[in-house]
């Protein structure tokens, strides 16, 4: 019995949430290291968390075009977008929220083993949920990427106009508004919009992931 099949089974025996005892895991043929030598990369997710409006998803798409063209498969998790059918079942109390975190970074980590770049852009206002996505999808494969443009600089963007639909009182549990946001205390890398050209700042994020790619 191979350690990895060994680990899965006394995760199995041990519970970690299963539903029943009677699930195996199946290794497949294909290793972690044949697909870094197939990809050429050493896969990672690259967590962005900030306010709305701070930029989120136009570094997201732009970073992961700048893989793309530069040969390294990556695909982007955006918040809104797996809102419409992975998680279209949650809402945005604080149980909701941290479950839509769970979901996505299980998807991130499957994509990741697989052999992927997975850019995600995510309000994630909590350090927990954070926390437990990095978990989830392992230290060694978690960046996390502030995008730490101000809520003065946020709130005058506006672009979907949800600030000012939150102050009227027509969105509840709005981060920034009506429900917090703790910063990242030590993240890898921190962008600012409001003082870097999305140019500069999508540079930034693939100049970090340097050491991964081959």
């Amino acid at each position: 019995m191979s350690n990895e099949v060994a680990v899965h089974e006394a995760e199995v025996k041990g519970g970690h949430g299963l539903a029943t005892p009677h699930i195996y895991w199946h290794p497949g043929k294909v290793t972690a290291v044949h697909r870094r030598r197939y990809f050429g990369q050493e896969p990672a997710t690259i967590w962005l968390t900030g306010l709305s409006g701070a930029g989120k998803s136009t570094l997201a798409y732009e970073l992961e075009h700048l893989l793309l063209e530069r040969g390294h498969p990556s695909f982007v998790l955006d918040g809104d977008n797996v809102r419409h059918r992975l998680n279209r079942d949650l809402g945005f109390s604080a149980h909701d929220r941290r479950e839509n975190i769970r979901r996505t970074a299980e998807v991130a980590r499957l994509m990741n083993e697989a052999g992927l770049f997975v850019v995600t852009a995510f309000i994630s206002p909590l350090c927990a949920d954070r926390q437990a996505a990095r978990e989830i999808i392992g230290p060694d494969r978690f960046v996390e990427a502030h995008v730490s443009t101000s809520m003065t600089v946020c709130e005058a963007r506006d672009p979907k106009g949800l600030y000012a639909r939150a102050r009227a009182g027509e969105i509840a549990n709005f981060t920034g508004v009506s429900a917090p946001y703790e910063p990242p205390e030590h993240p890898d890398i921190t962008v600012d919009t409001s003082r870097m050209s999305i140019e500069e700042a999508t540079r930034a994020l693939y100049d970090h992931l340097a050491r991964r790619l081959g």
